[in-house]
């Protein structure tokens, strides 16, 4: 690999996969860390990687964050310039029944990332973050000045962490840092365990679709390709501290569409583009959940010039044109 090789972990997620591919396609260097674990369909991440691995710039390495051993070796054979970490114990709802994997992954996993970046030159850490950190915030849109001090779930609490674990080394070894709070990213090759995703399978069996606080949540939903452009923009936007005394190089964004749906107006798109029905489950409000999310996205509009561009029409034909030939349906 390059000595500009760019590390990509969760590169066998979906963000990371895509992610991956843009930098590949701009001609970067890109090795990709996955522990591959089976949270959800091993044999999607497997076929996400089979594409990737036919790019001659791109490079594997099977690895568990939490590994520290492994991944102190990894980051001292490698010295990466850049570090786009997006391996994570994801899902509010998982983290209810299996609270130690997300200590595993999303604590101990980051702390050695960290410590990777700190004692290996690193000069930007990109991190993904979460909207689950504005907890049970009512004012709108989410801001990043907003106090996220409240989380409602524990998988909010540990991206809560991440964040405050990345300033504190930004802070003391002077590392940049830029904590990315996504929004509800959906689009092909997305994750089966999210919204949209488990939707479109429900509609296509002719499964219930379960609809919490009976269908009344809006949510912020962001697409893959807006996603992706925004991470290729600030690997080079390297956050500084501008050298005054109690500024860390440390920054942190809102990644949203600046524009909430409606889940039933999702839920319709679906049902058109599949040209079938929904059978619809109405429930009540889940633990951890919130009815509500939208991102400002100010920050980014003024420091990279980031718009968000595609609507949640052309998004939906998109993933439901991507499902149809990956299932074959």
């Amino acid at each position: 690999m390059s000595d500009q090789t760019i590390l990509i972990t969760g590169a066998a997620g979906f963000i990371g996969f895509h992610v991956a591919r843009r930098l590949l396609a701009e001609g970067r260097h890109v090795l990709g860390l996955d522990n591959l674990n089976n949270y959800y369909d091993p044999a999607l991440k497997g076929a996400r990687l089979d594409v990737l691995l036919e790019h001659p710039q791109f490079g594997f390495v099977k690895m568990d964050l939490a590994d520290r051993r492994s991944i102190g070796e990894l980051f001292a054979k490698h010295r990466f310039p850049t570090v786009v970490h997006l391996a994570a114990q994801a899902g509010v709802r998982y983290s209810i029944d299996h609270p130690h994997a997300y200590a595993d992954a999303n604590i101990e996993g980051f702390l050695n990332v960290l410590e990777g970046c700190r004692r290996h030159d690193c000069r930007h850490l990109v991190y993904a973050s979460s909207s689950s950190v504005y907890g049970a915030n009512t004012k709108l849109p989410f801001s990043v000045k907003d106090v996220t001090d409240r989380p409602i779930s524990l998988y909010a609490a540990t991206k809560k962490a991440n964040e405050l674990m990345a300033h504190s080394y930004s802070h003391l070894y002077r590392l940049p840092t830029t904590g990315l709070r996504f929004f509800t990213v959906y689009g092909p090759w997305g994750r089966p365990d999210m919204a949209i995703f488990l939707f479109a399978r429900s509609i296509v069996e002719a499964k219930p679709i379960r609809l919490f606080n009976h269908g009344k949540m809006r949510r912020d939903f962001t697409h893959i390709d807006d996603v992706t452009r925004v991470i290729q923009r600030l690997i080079d936007h390297v956050p500084r501290g501008d050298g005054e005394a109690g500024i860390a190089p440390a920054r942190i964004y809102n990644v949203g569409n600046h524009r909430p749906e409606q889940l039933m107006h999702v839920v319709e798109l679906l049902e058109q583009e599949l040209g079938r029905a929904a059978v619809k489950e109405m429930l009540p409000m889940q633990p951890g959940d919130v009815m509500e999310t939208f991102a400002d996205v100010g920050d980014l509009m003024r420091d990279v010039g980031f718009k968000p561009q595609t609507s949640i029409e052309n998004g939906i034909r998109d993933f439901v044109a991507w499902y149809r030939d990956y299932y074959k349906v």
